[in-house]
């Protein structure tokens, strides 16, 4: 059954455009990663959250990914432009138009 990840992060002020560009910089090397799904998105109203929504063969493929070293450099370079609220949900993911 795919794994699904839906998350939020707030960035510190004037930073969120920056985030946003790492957190895409690597999407060529998620599909052989595992990963079915990877959307980012952000608010008009809102210029310091970022939502991610994903979707993974499975929770030890999402659990790879994170181990990387391109992963952990990312995650890396995108810290001291957080804030440290984040909210997460896993989820099972039952079906869906793109899957």
């Amino acid at each position: 059954m795919p794994y699904g990840y839906l998350g939020s992060m707030r960035t510190r002020p004037g930073c969120r455009d920056d985030v946003v560009a790492i957190l895409l910089s690597g999407v060529e090397g998620l599909r052989e990663a595992g990963c079915e799904l990877y959307v980012v998105g952000v608010s008009d109203q809102d210029d310091v959250t970022i939502w991610v929504s994903e979707v993974w063969r499975s929770k030890e493929h999402h659990d790879a990914s994170l181990r990387l070293p391109e992963t952990r450099a990312a995650i890396g370079r995108a810290m001291p432009m957080l804030t440290g609220e984040f909210t997460s949900q896993e989820v099972t993911v039952v079906g869906g138009l793109g899957l």
